[in-house]
């Protein structure tokens, strides 16, 4: 039997019966964006994501990995990491007609569902790099892992257990990164504008944001 299959098995007809209508990368997304932002130094497994309605990032790729996985994806997450003066950020990957798409748990408007319309994994992180900012309006990505099979972590019970998630992190951290600026371009950046700043911490969870030591300007 399939570890989906196991997972499967571990719910309940009402978890069942909803899990079953995300049935689209789309409708993945729409729950994510729906529950509330999680604030709490913790791992929720995709159960206990779907138990408690509530996800930060982490939780948030996770749950939407397991249920891409349910729609026959792989389960696939990839990591975009900034310049040490904001938060990472994961995406859950999945790919349609040979193009990457991606569904994401975020305080920020920007950072969330892509329609699978990127020829390469760059493309699709590029997309992101305009909405990758912090409260102090600074452009932070600065590169990106390679995707991570979650299916190696089965042994672990990763979708229906607490227990050994900080194993993933810990993968993650060891993954080897892509840069996607320069020096030359770093140094060139100019900040986000003060509409557009505030368009994306629409809704936001302040407690759950990014406070970088301010830098004078």
């Amino acid at each position: 039997m399939g570890f989906d299959q196991v997972f499967k098995r571990t719910l309940n007809k009402t978890e069942y019966k909803f899990l079953s209508t995300l049935n689209a990368p789309g409708k993945i997304q729409a729950f994510l964006d729906e529950i509330p932002y999680s604030t709490e130094h913790i791992y929720r497994c995709p159960l206990r994501v779907l138990k408690e309605r509530v996800a930060h990032c982490f939780d948030g790729a996770l749950f939407a990995a397991a249920a891409l996985r349910w729609l026959g994806h792989p389960p696939l997450i990839l990591e975009m990491v900034p310049n040490g003066r904001d938060d990472d950020h994961l995406l859950a990957l999945y790919k349609r007609n040979d193009h990457w798409g991606a569904v994401a748990k975020s305080n920020f408007v920007g950072l969330r569902f892509r329609e699978p319309v990127y020829r390469s994994l760059r493309e699709l992180v590029m997309s992101y790099f305009e909405e990758f900012y912090n409260v102090e309006r600074e452009k932070t990505l600065r590169s990106y892992s390679l995707p991570l099979n979650l299916k190696v972590f089965d042994r672990w019970s990763w979708m229906t257990s607490d227990d050994f998630l900080e194993l993933i992190a810990q993968r993650l951290d060891r993954t080897r990164k892509t840069p996607v600026l320069t020096q030359a371009m770093i140094s060139d950046l100019s900040l986000v504008d003060e509409r557009s700043c505030r368009a994306g911490l629409f809704e936001s969870n302040e407690a759950g944001l990014f406070k970088p030591n301010r830098i004078v300007r």
